[in-house]
């Protein structure tokens, strides 16, 4: 592999996309099909990375009730009453499979004005407010803190924010490694061209050797 985008496992981290309760859990108001079917990988990578001390970042919406903040796509039904993800919601928390304890909840006013919230060692949760996380969001400047170079995407609906995600850190020169059991709605030309952009394209597994490695 090219050394420019082979992933350096020693200053890597992981972003989790959208893994909260309404997009995940069947029934839910906004349920992204798969999402549960994936949940293994994504909770393997979490319990890996969390056991060896390495950096987690898990990336959220927040949608206000009057849809102010939302894509100019989904504002028009929130506004006529569609609830998502709203602040402060049982459906905007993570689902208990990745909490570090139960009894975690997400900070909402905290998230909501830019600032990451920690959640334990090498922990934290952050508010992206379009489909991209590094759009207008403190991640790229918290990953440089960290001496991050290299970023392992897994998440929830890949045609939406994970894609974005992916080529967002493509652009700012991050090594990408892409967890294909671990993420929603995948599909054989979106991992054909994300290849093409040098994306590593690894299974949770695989990704847990690495790192103990």
């Amino acid at each position: 592999m090219d050394d420019y985008v082979k992933p350096d496992f020693e200053k890597v981290a992981l972003l989790t996309v959208d893994v909260q309760r309404d997009f995940t859990l069947p029934g839910a108001p906004v349920e992204i099909p798969g999402t549960m079917d994936v949940l293994p990988g994504i909770q393997r990578l979490v319990r890996g990375f969390r056991e060896l001390k390495r950096p987690i970042v898990h990336v959220v919406r927040l949608y206000l009730s009057d849809g102010s903040n939302a894509d100019l796509c989904r504002r028009r039904v929130i506004e006529n009453g569609k609830g998502m993800v709203v602040p402060g919601s049982e459906g905007a928390e993570l689902v208990e499979e990745l909490k570090p304890a139960p009894e975690i909840k997400l900070d909402a006013v905290r998230l909501l004005a830019g600032k990451l919230q920690l959640l334990g060692s090498e922990e934290w949760v952050m508010y992206k407010p379009r489909w991209g996380a590094f759009f207008q969001t403190p991640l790229e400047q918290h990953l440089h803190n960290l001496g991050v170079n290299t970023v392992v995407v897994c998440g929830c609906n890949f045609p939406n924010c994970p894609r974005t995600t992916i080529y967002e850190a493509s652009e700012r020169d991050f090594r990408i490694v892409l967890a294909q059991d671990a993420i929603s709605q995948i599909y054989e030309r979106g991992l054909i061209e994300l290849k093409n952009i040098g994306v590593s394209l690894l299974s949770s597994l695989e990704v847990i050797n690495q790192l103990r490695v």
